[in-house]
């Protein structure tokens, strides 16, 4: 997104990552930034889990930054280790009611979205799973694999590699509709009605940003979201693009920080 924006907009887009705090070293950044259209956010799903997550932060998400357009929605796949006796979301239900307590489920850390959506999942599917938090998804993936934990709802483009391998068993897609990257796998609302979870990206930029540098962008990532090519690439990775107008992004991010809210709250998760 940033080279196509640079190509259109004749000016260089910079991607600087500001690590720490799940992201909100990097969204407090841009908040304190001007508000001229030379700063702007790679809002992402961990925005609206940090908005409750957190007890203090220096911001208010959803006051302090400006929605731009969103980008893509990426599923989260529901997938456990092969020595896991199960192969559809029932089983899986039926085997941690049988098994309470002693089912570990992975996370890339407190507050990431794996570790909400498998509290999601506990608390709609009345099961007792164990959260394991990991430093991220890579050594949460190698402990799936070999057998330290069961069960991880990842990030679809970082597992589809080991379960095409066949090293990883894919018990459902967390999306609404099934993922065009893997059609054959059915969505864990299939089984679980009204169960729903993905990632997903947008842009974002620092309150009081005047209205036409944000039609302007989000003009031209629409434009993007229509390439062919650009589309194609999303595919691979396994994300749908979204796009639509920055009101139209508003209230997806309002729905999702009101969500996450609710989980994070019921499940009384707090930051380490």
């Amino acid at each position: 997104m940033g080279q196509w924006l640079s190509e259109r907009l004749g000016g260089s887009f910079i991607i600087e990552n500001r690590a720490g705090a799940g992201s909100s070293i990097g969204t407090e950044a841009v908040v304190n930034s001007p508000p001229d259209g030379y700063s702007l956010l790679m809002v992402t799903t961990a925005n609206a889990v940090n908005a409750t997550y957190y007890d203090r932060l220096n911001y208010n998400f959803l006051r302090d930054i400006v929605p731009v357009a969103s980008i893509a929605r990426i599923p989260n796949v529901m997938e456990v280790n092969l020595l896991v006796p199960v192969r559809t979301v029932p089983e899986f239900i039926a085997y941690a009611k049988a098994n309470p307590g002693k089912i570990n489920f992975a996370s890339g850390g407190n507050g990431s979205g794996a570790h909400v959506a498998g509290e999601y999942f506990k608390m709609m599917a009345g099961v007792n799973l164990t959260h394991v938090p990991y430093r991220g998804a890579g050594p949460a993936l190698t402990d799936l694999i070999g057998g330290q934990v069961q069960v991880y709802f990842d990030g679809l483009p970082s597992s589809i590699e080991y379960i095409r391998a066949g090293k990883l068993r894919a018990l459902a897609i967390t999306t609404a509709t099934r993922s065009e990257a893997m059609p054959d796998i059915p969505t864990v609302g299939d089984s679980l009605p009204g169960y729903e979870v993905s990632g997903w990206y947008g842009i974002g930029a620092p309150k009081n940003t005047p209205a036409e540098i944000i039609d302007r962008l989000n003009k031209e990532i629409n434009a993007a979201l229509a390439d062919p090519k650009l589309k194609a690439r999303f595919a691979d990775l396994g994300a749908t693009v979204l796009g639509g107008s920055p009101v139209d992004f508003a209230k997806f991010l309002a729905d999702e920080t009101e969500k996450w809210g609710k989980v994070i709250r019921a499940a009384n998760i707090k930051a380490e």
